[in-house]
């Protein structure tokens, strides 16, 4: 599978790692970078922390990568010229010189490490489709090409930030979750560092918020879908990467479309023993994630304390039951469901083609469990952000957020903090002990039985 996959899905041969690696690593760890000179060596730090024993069987493996000079902007060519000298010289064994000395010797006595270079003239990035998701697709599919573990057997694919850390178990526990064979993909319990100044704590804060709520809220209507998707804390097997045909291209929300298509083949779990630290900065790089949010949010483009209504979610949960209750009837007739349910929710699907892509599943899944995997398949998480957008824009506007929260807390049979629900916007220590408890529904499933509402 892996030699069929490369030969016809792989990125580009002609970025190749330096130095060459002739021997297999159990677990890789592909980091994607972009101007990162003055984060990457933290973050190579942190994965020095980790013990021996794990950094033994472990590669480390950086992409520094950007599109040509003209599209980039003033600066980022320079740094990636300064990143690659420095990460050459790490992977050669030595300390990488000057002021970064004392943190390189750190990582060049304990880290393996290997560059591919991305970024040098005739190396670059196409312009069009130049950006993260190719970056990892080349890191990852240059793991593919390395000589198999001794022993045989597949690899443990890591994908990481070069501005992220990680804490001192985090190879053990990524090793630990798949060792029973059972899953090829996880996404692992994140937290981003709180910033010294008070707005971008504002701004972090309320992101977190959304995130957790988000996920919550699919967990809530029993959705597959329900993890979260962050490109620097999220892992698979080498065999789960082929069998999706690898990493996607695309330039802002790699993460999501390649954990979305992860899930249809196989299960992805929740690594929790240890935390990934993703940073906190903003960021104008890509459309999507962190950095855009917390630039908008300092921008004051927009109210950023606003989430989906918690009838959505009740909305998809009942949608959800009823194919699940109901899977010999016909497409016609699971619409006449939907709409008893909501409307809005029959028009969304009417405009998706559910009944002609239902009666095709029906025809091709004749045992009730592919045929609910078939659906899900077609049902997958970008659909389901698509009908959580629709009925959001058609029946139930955003509200907001202090307003919004009960519903889970209700729904988990959680207190809620004092001074929900509210209008207003909460002091830092209650928004924190929030997404605490927010935290601690993850590691739970609700309560039975639906609950609605605001208040």
């Amino acid at each position: 599978m892996k030699n069929d996959y490369l030969e016809r899905y792989g990125a580009d041969p002609r970025w190749k790692p330096f130095p060459e690696i002739r021997e297999g690593f159990r677990t890789v760890v592909v980091i994607p970078a972009l101007a990162e000179s003055s984060s990457i060596l933290h973050t190579l730090q942190s994965l020095a922390a980790n013990p021996e024993g794990d950094l033994a069987g472990t590669l480390v493996l950086v992409v520094v990568n950007n599109r040509e000079r003209a599209f980039l902007k003033p600066g980022e060519w320079e740094d990636n010229r300064k990143t690659l000298e420095i990460l050459r010289e790490l992977a050669s064994g030595r300390d990488g010189g000057g002021a970064t000395r004392p943190a390189a010797r750190e990582v060049a006595g304990r880290v393996r490490l290997t560059v591919v270079d991305a970024s040098s003239p005739g190396l670059e990035l196409p312009e069009k489709t130049g950006g993260v998701g190719l970056a990892r697709k080349i890191g990852f599919d240059c793991t593919l090409r390395l000589p198999p573990p001794r022993g045989g057997g597949g690899v443990l694919l890591c994908s990481l930030d070069a501005d992220t850390l990680v804490e001192p178990n985090y190879l053990s526990s990524v090793r630990r979750f798949f060792k029973d064979g059972k899953r090829g993909a996880a996404a692992i319990r994140f937290r981003h560092p709180r910033p010294v100044d008070e707005e971008e704590q504002k701004a972090i804060v309320c992101y977190e918020i959304f995130l957790r709520y988000y996920v919550l809220g699919l967990r809530s209507a029993r959705s597959p879908y329900a993890f979260h998707a962050v490109g620097s804390a999220m892992a698979c097997t080498s065999g789960a990467y082929a069998a999706v045909r690898g990493m996607n291209r695309r330039k802002g929300g790699e993460d999501f479309y390649f954990l979305n298509k992860l899930a249809k083949v196989t299960a992805v779990g929740d690594i929790r023993s240890t935390t990934v630290h993703p940073s906190p900065r903003r960021s104008g790089r890509v459309p999507f994630g962190t950095g855009r949010r917390v630039l908008r949010f300092l921008e004051e483009e927009r109210d950023e304390y606003l989430l989906y209504h918690p009838r959505v979610f009740s909305i998809l949960e009942s949608w959800l039951e009823t194919v699940s209750w109901h899977p010999g009837e016909k497409g016609a007739a699971l619409l006449e469901r939907a709409k008893d349910i909501h409307p809005a929710l029959a028009t969304f699907l009417e405009t998706r083609g559910f009944a002609a892509a239902w009666e095709n599943i029906r025809k091709n899944a004749k045992r009730n469990d592919r045929l609910l995997r078939q659906f899900h398949g077609w049902f997958d998480g970008f659909e389901t952000l698509k009908l959580v957008r629709f009925l959001s824009e058609e029946a139930f506007p955003l509200v907001p957020m202090f307003e919004a929260l009960p519903f889970l807390f209700r729904r988990w049979g959680v207190p809620c903090p004092a001074g929900l629900p509210s209008s207003s916007i909460p002091p830092a220590a209650v928004q924190e002990e929030i997404l605490f408890a927010m935290e601690s529904m993850e590691t739970r499933p609700p309560s039975p039985g639906p609950v609605d509402g605001i208040g």
